[in-house]
């Protein structure tokens, strides 16, 4: 039987449609339900317009307000953080699927050379027991300073018990004030009757696999283990052989015309022939938006070659610090280096770059400023300012 041959078109269509991207970003707004959509979503320090997780779920639905996530983490805990390929928050129902991540983390972290600097486990203890009787707090309340040479990535003791404790699942995030996390004790965030379902390992890898083709719609095998960063190769492959009824092997049109062997959920044919067109809004991406976040996958389905710069000396970037890839449509038509003056209250417009082969007719760049105007109103500045 030949496979199920997926054009170029409706490929894109179906990835953008299952990131919450293929429909235009209004109407009424359920957090929680977009957020299980993805799966995920990646929280970053860096605020150049908005810190990405803002503008991430604000891509998706323009009534989005900063202060939802908070009260959605701290307040009625339907989310919690943890790490998938980065810090996220993730819907707190996946939590008894999330149990092999702590153990996986703690494994890892006990191999890491920067273990020769954690404090021991007398020491983590002691810790725990002051966020017991104290309540949550966060680094600061802490003095330790950091050993021996200082370089980036270094952390003082205490960061490193509160890190270890916080990925191994002893610890967990409370609330954050100005993005700083406030560390409780796991038990007094995780909800009783979630946090006290049980789930075999091999559940867990089943339904983290199911979970990320069934977000994906399609894709390559590695790509299942790269969704979450929760299974390895060989648990997907594992399972790719003990799931055929759950697994339709299909071949992808490239951005190119070539053709790649991948695999889709079962009913692809279904969701395929439920396509609708894509809206034409565009939109401005965050780069760490999840639909973008597998530069492979993104150049392979779109054609577009994007790289972050930010870790880049700036004598070697191509592009800029922090650039924004810009949405039409199912196809990225340029991009743009914007940057928030919360002081100045102005929305500045650096850099912008057509696609090449792109036409920018009056009409796009109408939608461009229609796109830098909602950005403008929701970071809350007065003007939109183009570098003369």
């Amino acid at each position: 039987m030949s496979l199920l041959r997926i054009k170029n078109k409706p490929a894109r269509q179906l990835w953008l449609s299952s990131q919450g991207l293929g429909i235009s970003p209004t109407g009424p707004l359920d957090l929680l339900a977009l957020i299980k959509q993805l799966g995920f979503v990646q929280l970053d320090t860096i605020q150049v317009v908005a810190r990405a997780h803002h503008h991430i779920l604000w891509s998706r639905n323009q009534n989005y307000r900063e202060p939802m996530l908070d009260q959605l983490l701290a307040k009625d805990r339907v989310i919690f953080e943890h790490f998938t390929h980065d810090a996220s928050v993730i819907p707190m129902d996946f939590l008894p699927y999330w149990q092999r991540q702590f153990r996986r983390k703690k494994e890892r972290l006990d191999r890491a050379s920067w273990k020769k600097t954690l404090p021991n486990q007398a020491a983590r203890e002691a810790i725990k027991a002051r966020i017991r009787r104290e309540g949550p707090l966060s680094t600061h309340a802490f003095d330790t300073k950091i050993v021996g040479e200082k370089k980036m990535w270094s952390r003082p003791p205490h960061k490193l018990a509160l890190d270890y404790l916080w990925y191994t699942g002893e610890l967990a995030t409370s609330h954050r004030i100005n993005f700083n996390k406030y560390y409780d004790l796991a038990e007094r965030v995780f909800p009783a009757e979630i946090r006290d379902l049980k789930y075999s390992d091999a559940a867990q890898i089943d339904w983290l696999c199911q979970a990320a083709l069934d977000r994906m719609g399609f894709g390559l095998p590695k790509e299942l283990h790269q969704y979450w960063d929760a299974v390895s190769p060989t648990e997907v492959r594992q399972w790719l052989a003990r799931s055929k009824a759950l697994v339709q092997a299909v071949s992808i049109e490239t951005a190119s015309g070539q053709w790649v062997q991948g695999i889709a959920p079962a009913d692809i044919e279904a969701r395929l022939a439920n396509l609708t067109p894509t809206t034409t809004r565009l939109r401005i991406l965050n780069p760490f938006d999840p639909a973008i976040r597998d530069r492979n996958r993104l150049q392979r389905l779109f054609g577009f070659e994007y790289r972050v710069e930010m870790f880049v000396p700036a004598a070697k970037r191509v592009w800029g610090y922090y650039v924004f890839p810009i949405l039409e449509g199912e196809q990225f038509v340029g991009r743009i280096e914007v940057k928030g003056d919360r002081k100045q209250s102005v929305l500045n417009v650096i850099n912008f770059w057509p696609e090449a082969g792109v036409a920018w007719s009056e009409g796009r760049f109408k939608k461009l400023a229609s796109e830098l105007e909602r950005m403008r109103r929701f970071i809350g500045v007065a003007a939109v300012e183009w570098a003369s």
